[in-house]
C-alpha cells in the first residue's frame, strides 16, 4: 500500500514531461556524426539528407560555446548555414535541414516541439527571400521570415501569421510547438533569452499530421522575383527536443 507521500510523488512523476526524442547533441562535439547516416545505416538522433552540393562542415557546425543559448543546460548548440551550393536536388531553394531520427511517437497525442533560434551580425538572413524554418512537411505550423522583406519573425499556422517580432541579432527566441495530434490544434509558446516560455498564441485549428519523419529543423529559403541571392545566411539552434505530458517552461529544458 502507498502511504499519502508516495501517491503524491507518482503524481509528480506522472504530471512531469517525458523526452521522446532529444537532439541536443549533448554526446556530440562536432557535427562529423552527421557522415555516419544513410538510408540503411540510421544512427543518431538526426536524419541528414537534404543539404548541397558541399561538406558537411559548409553547412552544420556544433559548438560548445557560440551556437547555445547560455540558459540552455544542454551542452552544445547547432548552426546550421545555407548559401549558394545549397541547392537541394537542383531545386531554386536554397536548403540545409536535419530531421529527428526516431521511432518514438512525436507524431501522436499532445506533444511539445521545444527549440530556441538566432542569428548573429555575421552572416545573417536576408530580408527580401522568404524563409521557411523548423517546419512540417505539411505546414500546419513553422516559422517564416522575409514575408514582407522586414526584419520580422512570424509564427505560422495554417499558412496565416498568427504572431510576429522583430529579430534582431544576438537574440535567442524560445519556441514550443503545443501539438494536439487528437484535437488537432497547435499552441504557440515564446519567450527571449532566458525567461521562461508563455503560452502567447492559441491554440489555433491545424490539420496536425506528421508521419514522425517530417519535421525539419533548419531553414529553406525561396529566391526572390529577382533570383536568389545565392548569399551565405547562418542560423543557430539551441534546447531542440519533444516531449509530452506537461510543458517543462524553464530554458534550461527538460531531464
Amino acid at each position: 500500500m502507498f502511504s499519502s507521500s508516495s501517491l503524491l510523488g507518482l503524481v509528480g512523476i506522472a504530471a512531469a514531461g517525458e523526452i521522446l526524442w532529444n537532439g541536443r547533441l549533448t554526446n556530440y562535439s562536432d557535427a562529423s556524426f552527421l557522415a555516419d547516416w544513410s538510408w540503411s545505416n540510421q544512427v543518431g538522433p538526426y536524419q541528414y539528407y537534404i543539404h548541397g552540393s558541399g561538406s558537411i562542415d559548409d553547412y552544420v557546425a556544433v559548438s560548445a560555446s557560440q551556437y547555445k543559448n547560455p540558459a540552455d543546460t544542454a551542452t552544445h548548440g547547432i548552426q546550421i548555414s545555407i548559401d549558394g551550393t545549397s541547392s537541394w536536388h537542383g531545386q531554386s531553394m536554397m536548403r540545409t535541414e536535419l530531421i529527428p531520427s526516431t521511432h518514438a511517437a512525436i507524431n501522436a497525442g499532445k506533444v511539445f516541439y521545444h527549440y530556441s533560434i538566432q542569428h548573429t551580425a555575421t552572416d545573417p538572413p536576408t530580408q527580401n527571400e522568404e524563409h521557411q524554418i523548423c517546419f512540417f512537411e505539411s505546414h500546419f505550423t513553422e516559422l517564416k521570415y522575409g514575408l514582407d522583406s522586414t526584419n520580422t519573425l512570424h509564427w505560422m499556422a495554417n499558412s496565416e501569421s498568427q504572431w510576429n517580432a522583430s529579430l534582431e541579432a544576438g537574440v535567442w527566441h524560445n519556441i514550443a510547438y503545443g501539438i494536439d495530434f487528437d484535437a488537432q490544434t497547435v499552441t504557440f509558446y515564446h519567450s527571449t533569452g532566458a525567461d521562461d516560455l508563455t503560452l502567447t498564441a492559441g491554440p489555433v485549428a491545424a490539420t496536425t499530421f506528421s508521419d514522425g519523419a517530417d519535421w525539419h529543423l533548419g531553414v529553406l529559403r525561396l529566391p526572390a522575383s529577382s533570383g536568389a541571392s545565392g548569399v551565405k545566411e547562418s542560423w543557430h539552434f539551441s534546447g531542440v527536443y519533444v516531449e509530452d505530458g506537461e510543458l517543462t517552461t524553464s530554458i534550461a529544458g527538460a531531464s
